[in-house]
């Protein structure tokens, strides 16, 4: 075990990444509306917090109380208390936010009315929405002996009222409103007036109960448990997966509730809805700013912005100039391709699934599908390949969190199309991106192209997040990628690799051989050296080994988005390691591995996290790009995160985050701007990173049917 002071709780760790993305919206340098969308963001991953971290918390705390957590001792409902507390600790910083970004609206012409001191045109316009736009649609219930109280559903919004009637009863109204929009736009006089819906209900509720004297009202929002597990569904029904998910999707719309939140603080009514809802006061959140900041997505639409000083300046993804010489994608013999989302545009890796449906050599498709866009472009192109005779295969993970439905529709979807769907394993999500393309010649030679991902098969995420896409033709890796599909066709995972790493049982263990190995080399009179980029670490058995590597003296680079359980930076134990978190204008989300220096470095990318169910509950995969312009792409990646001092965090060894600032005379360095450059050309044009501005790279051209001209510049006209 390791000792106390080394480590982070996994959910406070996740709360302070949180915390990260809050103080963005309360940047001067952020433009305004992308404040607004990173408060939307801050608020949304709470809502999920709650829901998934909460929830399944709560569930152990029924199920198996005396379960302690491996980094702090706590007990599960000891975890919840440390967690609402910090939680609540926030307020003060959410109310900050809200204030600063009204006021700031203001100066554009944007009002938030509040109807604490409403004036007499706003009101008669809140009258008029109210009477026309609003009441025809609502149906106010009373709580009492013949009317139960009724079913609140997740993360809607309703009025409540505590009223009496004429015999001094005392009895509780309740009004649904999550049916109706969340606001309404009036531009009145040359201003934008934002008024919210249940503002106006709140306001003229003594509309509705015209008998009854109203003594409080409050808005409020329920949030509930979403954490079910497949087993338990497994044991109850004895059908199809698909329609296990179904049922689990039926079933979590009903689960307990896990927060609370009020608009005032309405004793009688906060009561009422402790009894009724099974909360306790710790869980109860009175806000005195919107509930739900869902608006902070729409309302740039909603009053038609135009001046472009409120959003980043427009980044096109773009196709690499590289890309414009004619080479069919079974000529590609052993090159390698690296795409860089959102810097690249995606259309290539559709246009390659495209090209092996019209491709008369190639037999199969084969992919691992988990999360996908509304109207998946991935999903046309399989549909497309199987309608032209290709045998597609997709492993469709029907337990992706909160696309469940998405995913069992489009089940149905690629069925009805004549692609193979199969579900994954019973034990193992499959989170890998894995997509693999099989050729048979005239001669009947076999070859295969094989992607390997960082990110989803979702072309509108690859926008949103930073992601890589590694493409080869390299038939060691090919072959590994066939076994992987064939494991996952007959329900079993995959033991033996010779180039891909794949979890569970080919990933954890190759971190830890490669960690060693730098320990050898530091004790050796040698330079170890790790750098590892990912979204979250919590596993203990690597931990282990970092400090191990530390104390032996291995230089340790971490760059961890969100969540991370080490505490660096503290003498005998981790003073070898520095960990440092990007929040910026995308969301980081590519995992890098750089093991060593020089002629013995290896460096991966691929699927997995440094989570305990990455590393042991999930099938991942990673893959080693031989290319040695590949490889120094992956290593300036890295090396723009070090310089980073515009949207960079740095972790203390108290676990504790602060900004990296620009030093008196320094430059600023944003890193995702400067990838925006480098991938705009030719990387051997690009010189080394330096502490100096970026200018905006020039937009390239998309070129139709890329990937049949590929890379004669990169690898020689075949």
């Amino acid at each position: 075990m390791l000792p106390r002071e080394l480590l982070v709780n996994r959910e406070l760790s996740w709360l302070e990444f949180n915390k990260r993305v809050l103080s963005e919206a309360l940047r001067a340098d952020v433009p305004l509306f992308e404040r607004l969308k990173f408060a939307a963001i801050y608020f949304s991953n709470l809502d999920e917090f709650f829901m998934v971290r909460v929830g399944s918390l709560s569930d152990q705390h029924i199920m198996t109380p005396d379960k302690l957590d491996d980094k702090t001792g706590w007990n599960a409902q000891e975890q919840i208390a440390h967690m609402l507390e910090k939680i609540h600790s926030f307020e003060p910083m959410t109310e900050e936010m809200f204030t600063s970004l009204v006021a700031e609206l203001k100066q554009y012409n944007i009002d938030f009315v509040s109807f604490d001191k409403i004036n007499k045109m706003d009101e008669m316009i809140a009258q008029k929405y109210f009477s026309e736009e609003i009441k025809p649609l609502l149906s106010p219930q009373i709580v009492d002996r013949h009317h139960p109280f009724p079913f609140l559903r997740n993360k809607e919004k309703y009025v409540v009222t505590c009223h009496t009637n004429k015999n001094d009863n005392e009895r509780f109204g309740v009004i649904p409103i999550g049916h109706l929009p969340d606001y309404f736009v009036v531009s009145f006089d040359g201003r934008k007036k934002v008024l919210f819906t249940c503002d106006i209900v709140e306001h003229f509720v003594d509309h509705l109960f015209t008998k009854q004297k109203i003594v409080e009202t409050a808005t409020i929002r329920v949030t509930r448990n979403a954490d079910i597990t497949v087993d338990e569904a497994l044991l109850d029904y004895d059908i199809d997966f698909r329609g296990v998910m179904r049922e689990l999707l039926k079933k979590r719309r009903r689960l307990f509730a896990v927060r609370l939140q009020m608009s005032c603080k309405s004793e009688k009514i906060q009561k009422c809805l402790c009894r009724h809802l099974e909360v306790t006061p710790a869980e109860v959140f009175v806000q005195k700013i919107p509930l739900d900041f869902g608006f902070g997505f729409s309302l740039p639409g909603k009053v038609k912005a135009t001046d472009n000083s409120l959003f980043y300046p427009e980044r096109k993804p773009q196709i690499p100039a590289v890309y414009h010489q004619k080479i069919p994608i079974r000529k590609l013999a052993d090159s390698e391709i690296l795409l860089a989302y959102p810097f690249h545009s995606y259309n290539p890796f559709l246009n390659m699934l495209y090209e092996a449906a019209d491709d008369p050599e190639v037999v199969s498709i084969k992919i691992t599908l988990y999360r996908l866009a509304g109207h998946s472009k991935v999903v046309s192109a399989l549909c497309y390949a199987a309608d032209r005779g290709k045998d597609v295969l997709c492993m469709l993970e029907l337990r992706a969190r909160f696309d469940e439905q998405s995913n069992i529709d489009y089940s149905a979807i690629l069925e009805e199309a004549g692609c193979r769907v199969i579900y994954g394993l019973s034990d193992y999500k499959v989170h890998a991106k894995l997509c693999l393309i099989t050729r048979k010649d005239a001669d009947g030679n076999v070859s295969y192209t094989t992607q390997v991902g960082t990110g989803n098969y979702n072309e509108n995420t690859s926008e949103q997040y930073t992601d890589l896409c590694f493409i080869t033709n390299e038939s060691t890796i090919g072959r590994d990628a066939a076994e992987v599909f064939n494991n996952l066709s007959i329900g079993e995972t995959t033991e033996h690799t010779e180039a891909l790493w794949v979890a569970p049982h080919c990933y954890r263990t190759h971190v830890l051989e490669l960690l060693d190995r730098e320990i050898d080399i530091q004790q050796h009179g040698g330079h170890g050296y790790v750098a590892m980029k990912v979204n979250s670490f919590n596993d203990v058995g690597i931990m282990e080994k970092m400090i191990e590597a530390s104390q032996a003296g291995v230089e340790i680079h971490l760059y961890i988005r969100g969540i991370c359980c080490l505490r660096p930076g503290i003498v005998g134990s981790t003073e070898n390691i520095t960990i440092r978190a990007i929040i910026g204008r995308y969301l980081e989300h590519s995992r890098i591995f750089v093991f060593g220096e020089g002629d013995r470095q290896r460096i991966y990318i691929g699927s997995g996290d440094l989570l305990n169910r990455n590393t042991q509950r999930r099938v991942e995969i990673f893959a080693e790009p031989k290319s040695e312009r590949i490889r120094k792409q992956l290593l300036y990646i890295m090396k723009t995160l070090e310089l980073d001092n515009s949207q960079s965090w740095i972790m203390r060894s108290n676990g504790s985050y602060e900004r990296v600032a620009c030093q008196e005379g320094e430059r600023p360095f944003n890193n995702q701007m400067r990838l925006y450059d480098y991938f705009g050309r030719d990387a051997e044009e690009t010189p080394a990173p330096a502490q100096e501005p970026v200018a905006a790279a020039p937009e390239a051209a998309p070129q139709p049917g890329w990937f049949r001209r590929l890379l004669n510049r990169l690898f020689g006209a075949s």
